[in-house]
């Protein structure tokens, strides 16, 4: 039993402790804003109609309202949206707007992997989805999420190398978003999206790995080419096999090119000579000359 007690005592200092209680000055402070809540009623009703201006507040319907009433969290939370109702000597509030917010990261000087430096930027998508831990969880939310998620993009791509980082931008940012929607969570934002914008190399390397991908395609320019005269050469070597062992063809072949030659309006038509036709006259000469 006494174990039990010790645990609920425990618990009950914890809860206290979260809500900023304090027994020493519980008192105090409860009649002294018994005190305050009586004098402020009492002007709100001698002001009546006018103290509507000053004591009925409205939230959008993307937003909500934290009230603070002498400097602790109002009971129940955020309200809103629409209209609700406070008391101006006792309550102060703090709005917080629910829509997504984007923002761009700023360029970062990153040493990849490899000794690489690169300047990488990004785009970071969020949202508030529990207003009471944005206030009171955190001085800026939006600040402290932007100086977060930079120091993440830089921690994060310190540990790829420029290969992983141009191809696997993907995979990066979802690596990115989880790190930054676990760190942001107890600050009440959810992280959305995350994505990398632009990866920018230096001048040098730029002019390097240009060099390197335009030998690479001036190489395959080469490979096609050479594959090309070897299927030619293949080719022509059929088509004279083909056309040595049947003499008419090489006739009718003659005639084609005569054709096609004439059928671009050419004032010159060239008529091949036989080789054997050379062949026959050359010893001829020969025997000439002997003589």
């Amino acid at each position: 039993m006494s174990g039990k007690n010790e645990e609920e005592r425990v618990i009950i200092t914890e809860s206290r402790d979260q809500v900023g209680y304090d027994a020493e000055d519980a008192g105090c402070s409860g009649c002294i804003g018994t005190l305050i809540w009586l004098i402020s009623m009492l002007l709100i009703c001698c002001t009546f109609p006018f103290s509507l201006f000053v004591t009925v507040k409205q939230v959008q319907e993307y937003q909500r309202a934290v009230i603070f009433r002498l400097g602790r969290v109002k009971k129940g939370g955020a309200v809103g949206p629409g209209l609700f109702f406070i008391i101006p000597c006792m309550d102060s509030i703090q709005v917080v707007d629910l829509r997504t917010v984007s923002f761009d990261v700023p360029p970062q000087e990153i040493l990849t992997k490899d000794s690489v430096t690169v300047a990488v930027d990004a785009v970071v998508y969020y949202k508030i989805n529990n207003p009471m831990s944005a206030v009171c969880n955190v001085t800026n939310a939006a600040q402290s999420t932007r100086l977060l998620a930079s120091t993440t993009l830089r921690n994060t791509l310190g540990t790829k190398t420029l290969q992983d980082i141009l191809a696997d931008r993907e995979d990066i940012a979802k690596h990115i978003l989880g790190s930054l929607d676990s760190a942001t969570d107890p600050w009440g934002i959810r992280v959305e999206r995350v994505e990398v914008k632009d990866v920018r190399l230096p001048q040098q390397l730029q002019r390097a790995m240009a060099a390197e991908a335009e030998a690479t395609r001036q190489a395959r320019a080469k490979v096609i080419e050479a594959e090309g005269e070897q299927k030619a050469s293949r080719a022509l070597k059929e088509a004279s096999d083909i056309i040595s062992s049947s003499p008419a063809a090489l006739q009718l072949r003659y005639l084609q090119t005569l054709s096609s030659i004439s059928a671009e309006k050419n004032s010159t038509i060239i008529f091949p000579l036989p080789i054997e036709l050379l062949g026959g006259l050359l010893p001829k000469k020969e025997q000439a000359v002997r003589m």
